[in-house]
């Protein structure tokens, strides 16, 4: 099978965890595990989350010369790099020898009239209280809102419309390689009025980037793995319920945040009505079982309804 597999950001720095190189080589280790059992059986494609550490650059980088602060597609390529290396290395220490991996920047066209350009609402860099995140807002131009309990710069997250790196990945996997791509949703660029190409300021939902390379990779599985193991009906409440299968149409988009689940949920339904093949969501540690459909939440147009796990 070729299966295409979403790392979230708590698979490469969890949530309160020091922004340290450390930190991240060793949660990059733990997903290296659960990853290299799918990569000796199937062809994988890995795409990943870049917020907290495309935030540190970014304040590392107005902390040296805030006039010659480097723009957020430039500081994407560099986590794309960055992480895309922890990934191979860690895989490589896990895979035979001569299984080859390869990680490629991958630029991903938006479009510039695209109404997420007028309402930032991706949350990317560290946490803050009120005060603080009001002052670097008011010193920086930065736009913030509330994340729980805590405070974030947010940025415009346009919709991916096209991946241009689609025919080397699909040469890659040909050849045996274990590709890592569209890092962070991959690098956000548009097309001016005179036709030049350009980056843009902005970072695209990594769910609905990896869920438009599944479908442009025919991947049979598209998985995006977590820090939950399913998708909860009613979650946070006394009567939540973990939802094992669903048809596209059984979920109901509004019910699940969309600060959370509901971009997953949404290109899980999105991929699986494209293609009439399954997306799945659930926890990293649960990968194999995802894949033998005894783990996490599948949307399946083989489901009718909506299946619990509690039935």
């Amino acid at each position: 099978m070729r299966i295409v597999v979403a790392l979230g950001g708590n698979a490469l720095l969890r949530r309160g965890q020091p922004m340290t190189a450390e930190a991240q080589r060793e949660n990059v280790r733990i997903a290296a595990r659960a990853l290299a059992g799918i990569a000796l059986e199937h062809d994988l494609v890995v795409t990943h989350g870049n917020g907290p550490q495309v935030g540190l650059l970014a304040l590392q980088g107005a902390a040296f010369k805030p006039d010659e602060v480097y723009p957020l597609d430039v500081l994407g390529a560099e986590t794309e790099g960055m992480i895309g290396y922890m990934i191979e290395q860690e895989l490589g220490n896990l895979l035979p020898e001569d299984r080859p991996l390869a990680t490629l920047l991958t630029m991903i066209e938006v479009d510039p009239d695209d109404p997420a350009f007028d309402d930032p609402t991706k949350f990317i860099g560290p946490i803050y209280d009120e005060e603080d995140a009001k002052r670097l807002a008011a010193q920086k131009g930065w736009r913030v809102k509330p994340d729980g309990d805590h405070w974030r710069r947010v940025v415009p997250s346009p919709l991916p419309r096209r991946i241009f790196e689609t025919r080397p990945i699909r040469w890659l996997l040909e050849h045996n390689t274990v590709v890592v791509c569209a890092g962070g949703g991959g690098i956000p660029t548009l097309y001016r009025a005179d036709g030049t190409l350009t980056g843009v300021e902005a970072v695209i939902d990594k769910d609905f980037a990896s869920e438009l390379l599944a479908r442009e990779l025919d991947a049979d599985l598209f998985v995006m793995a977590t820090d939950v193991d399913a998708v909860y009906h009613d979650w946070a409440r006394p009567n939540a319920r973990a939802i094992r299968r669903g048809a596209p149409g059984a979920f109901n988009l509004s019910d699940f945040p969309a600060g959370s689940m509901g971009p997953k949920v949404a290109a899980a339904v999105q991929f699986a009505e494209h293609t009439g093949r399954p997306a799945a969501i659930g926890a990293l540690a649960d990968l194999p079982d995802i894949l033998a459909g005894e783990a996490g939440t599948t949307v399946s147009t083989e489901a009718e309804s909506l299946e619990f796990l509690d039935e």
